[in-house]
């Protein structure tokens, strides 16, 4: 069984290779030059690029990489999972089926399902990896399917930005959203809501946005202390130490893992941002 996943989910490409899962990049655009996520340009980079006053622009993975990718699996008649970022804020969800609908014509024995994740960064990232264990532990591609819908139906987004007009800019959040553009010192605080990127408080000041962001884990999270809690940060590593202080002496989890936001999110994102990803119920 293949697994697939893009780049949005923010993994390192070191886990790409350690635990054979299939990466689609995600382009991002810089100059006029464009890069393939995660292969020929790192976040790095790109987090360089808006400090220094450029806007660089994302777009999703081309229809021919699909087109490849979808034949090579129908040629080797293997099943395939493909676990997509939201379809509300790329299109790479429908153009991935869309492809596969298309080599099915041809294939119609071809068995690859495609999951709108809803999510993004590592909340969308610790869906493939807990795709990875099931397979692992020798689930088949429709009970990986079902319990991967499900997890992905309760996965929590929090996170606060530096500056909102960076996603309105590159149209993640509409403009009327980026209320504080501005302000002084003003954190908003956002979170996903049908696979959408939704403001939802502001809060003065870098400590109270972090303590309102644990306080929300406390009333949305369902047994925080046994699950993996993900921490993304843009570039921006003493917030997201900060903020895993604080979920670290507020649940005790069994694990917390902090990663560096990707190119395609930290592009609309900016500098600055972090963000939390935990359930809301372990178990349906």
């Amino acid at each position: 069984m293949r697994i697939f996943a893009d780049s949005a989910c923010d993994l390192p490409k070191s886990f790409f290779e350690e635990n054979d899962v299939t990466l689609i990049p995600l382009r991002v655009l810089i100059d006029d030059k464009e890069y393939d996520d995660i292969v020929s340009i790192d976040s790095k980079e790109v987090y360089k690029a808006i400090r220094n006053g450029k806007q660089p622009k994302t777009s999703q993975a081309s229809p021919e990489l699909f087109l490849k990718m979808w034949k090579e699996l129908a040629k080797f008649r293997e099943d395939g999972i493909y676990i997509t970022f939201s379809s509300e804020l790329s299109g790479t969800h429908s153009t991935a089926v869309m492809i596969r609908d298309q080599v099915k014509e041809t294939n119609p024995t071809m068995n690859l399902v495609i999951i709108d994740s809803r999510c993004a960064s590592l909340g969308y990232g610790l869906l493939v990896k807990e795709a990875v264990r099931l397979r692992e532990a020798g689930d088949d591609v429709r009970t990986i399917e079902r319990k991967i819908r499900s997890m992905a139906g309760h996965m929590e987004h929090l996170f606060t930005v530096e500056d909102l007009d960076y996603m309105a800019r590159g149209g993640r959040v509409s403009k009327a959203s980026a209320f504080i553009g501005g302000l002084l010192n003003i954190k908003p605080l956002l979170h996903v809501e049908g696979g959408k990127l939704v403001p939802i408080e502001k809060h003065r000041g870098r400590k109270k946005v972090l303590r309102r962001i644990v306080d929300l884990m406390a009333e949305r999270g369902d047994h925080l202390a046994e699950q993996t809690i993900a921490i993304s940060h843009g570039d921006d590593e003493s917030i997201a130490l900060e903020l895993q202080s604080l979920v670290q002496e507020m649940f005790q989890p069994k694990n917390i893992e902090i990663h560096l936001i990707g190119s395609v999110v930290g592009s609309h994102a900016g500098p600055g941002t972090v963000a939390v990803f935990f359930l809301n119920k372990l178990n349906d």
